[in-house]
């Protein structure tokens, strides 16, 4: 599965949850670190759990696992890195106080709903 689509999939698994504000940043022509940035909210420590949770398990079953996992003991932003995607999943104030779409403002940015 090439990056854009593995980026498309872990977004859709995020709104399984019931993520809210899913935007897909893609970074292939700023950075080398990776491909693409997704972003989403989750309401509550418990719902950021459960959205990562839903991610890291969906993922499995499209043969794809996290190379590195971080922030599951706080769970105000929880990052899976599949290397050429990495999905960052907030707390809204959280999201808001870090801005990775500011920071990353020249990336072209996706917003991704469930249908």
């Amino acid at each position: 599965m090439d990056s854009k689509d593995l980026a498309i999939k872990l977004a859709e698994l995020s709104l399984s949850k019931k993520a809210t504000d899913v935007k897909i940043l893609d970074l292939r022509d700023l950075t080398t670190i990776t491909d693409f940035f997704v972003i989403c909210t989750g309401s509550s420590d418990t719902q950021v759990k459960a959205i990562a949770d839903a991610v890291v398990d969906g993922s499995k079953k499209l043969g794809e696992r996290p190379w590195h996992k971080e922030g599951f003991t706080n769970r105000s932003w929880v990052l899976l890195d599949y290397v050429q995607v990495v999905v960052h999943v907030f707390l809204k104030d959280t999201r808001t106080f870090y801005s990775l779409e500011k920071l990353w403002g020249d990336a072209v940015i996706t917003d991704v709903v469930d249908e």
